[in-house]
């Protein structure tokens, strides 16, 4: 198979809550980029990429579509292989490869369907047809966060996310608390700075709250930040925004670094990648998520079918949106959803999508 046309679409997703707080970003829409590839056989392939805004991570969604503009006309003609694929991107644009994503995620959805498999299947097997989510709840006050909580309790979610920072540390201090006065038995617990802390308060926030059941995700902005602190906090560090690529990984993971990871498929270039990410913490027994910055449909069953085949001890869930929007459902009979905090594997081939193109209106760039 080879690649014959590709489509790129533009679509606001709207946050069901009206804004969310991450970091030091507040949001209340998310520009999201669909491409559309089509196979000489005729069969189609979709991808996404829907970066969370232009801060929190070195990418947005003008980014995003000048990149894959860049790629478009050389691809065409270009074989439906992951491997040969990324190869051919990598020798058209040099990094941003959360623009190459959304294509590998296509990609991958074709194969797919020329084969009969699910995505899942593709990449190495699914071990659970129903793929826990976990939730994750944005910056608040204690009352505020602590009532997201025990909702999200209630819902059967197994693990939860608090976003902290961009505020006195006091106040963040008050609310990690308050969650621990409130997290039943069994629920995990992740507590996130999305690079926002400085070093002196997430050691300060670690060591007054040493005795709460958390793990502490991308406290600070940089890996050397984090190395600095990390003989000095009291809970497991995991990485996220500085997972940038495979080789930032394998060095994280060699020195020490860290006790687990918060994975984005599109962060780490898309499934091909991905899979590769989770062997390697297969081999270093390091708990890690299948997630993503934000997306509908498409990057939902992405992580989906990629978490599906991550070793159960070890998978801390994926998640993409904290509340999924009408407006996040592209395929109006197997939209993904969340039940009792769990994903039901898609079951169709590739992706199991079948996308209602209408939603998107009309092209912005074709090839």
């Amino acid at each position: 198979m080879k690649i014959k046309r590709i489509r790129v679409f533009q679509k606001n997703l709207p946050i069901p809550e009206g804004k969310v707080t991450v970091g030091q970003a507040t949001l209340s829409e998310l520009d999201s980029t669909i491409v559309q590839i089509i196979s000489n056989n005729g069969l189609i392939g979709w991808g996404e990429t829907c970066p969370i805004g232009p801060t929190y991570a070195p990418s947005h969604a003008l980014g995003a579509r000048a990149a894959i503009m860049e790629m478009g006309p050389s691809l065409i003609g270009a074989p439906i292989s992951p491997v040969l694929l990324h190869r051919k991107m990598n020798s058209l644009l040099n990094g941003h490869s959360y623009a190459k994503a959304a294509l590998d995620i296509a990609a991958h959805d074709l194969i797919g369907k020329r084969t009969g498999m699910r995505v899942a299947d593709l990449l190495g097997g699914a071990t659970t047809e129903r793929v826990p989510f976990y939730f994750f709840i944005g910056v608040g006050d204690g009352d505020e966060v602590v009532r997201s909580v025990k909702e999200a309790q209630a819902e059967g979610y197994v693990r939860i996310q608090t976003k902290i920072g961009g505020r006195p540390v006091e106040q963040d201090i008050e609310v990690i608390r308050k969650v621990g006065e409130a997290l039943k038995k069994g629920v995990r617990w992740a507590v996130d700075g999305n690079r926002s802390l400085t070093m002196r308060d997430a050691i300060l926030l670690s060591q007054q709250c040493s005795g709460l059941p958390f793990v502490f995700e991308q406290p600070c902005n940089t890996i050397e930040e984090i190395g600095a602190i990390r003989p000095k906090v009291q809970h497991p560090i995991y990485l996220d925004e500085n997972g940038v690529d495979l080789n930032t990984v394998i060095q994280a993971i060699g020195s020490g670094l860290c006790d687990g990871f918060g994975m984005k498929i599109t962060r780490i270039g898309g499934l091909k990648p991905m899979a590769t990410f989770r062997d390697i913490c297969e081999a270093r027994s390091l708990p890690h998520t299948s997630d993503d910055s934000w997306g509908g449909d498409i990057t939902g069953a992405a992580c989906a079918h990629l978490g599906a085949t991550v070793r159960p001890d070890l998978f801390e869930g994926c998640s993409w949106v904290n509340k999924i929007s009408d407006e996040s459902h592209y395929d109006p009979k197997n939209a993904i959803r969340v039940t009792d905090g769990h994903i039901s594997l898609p079951t169709g081939p590739g992706l199991g999508l079948e996308i209602d193109e209408a939603m998107f209106g009309a092209p912005i760039a074709e090839f």
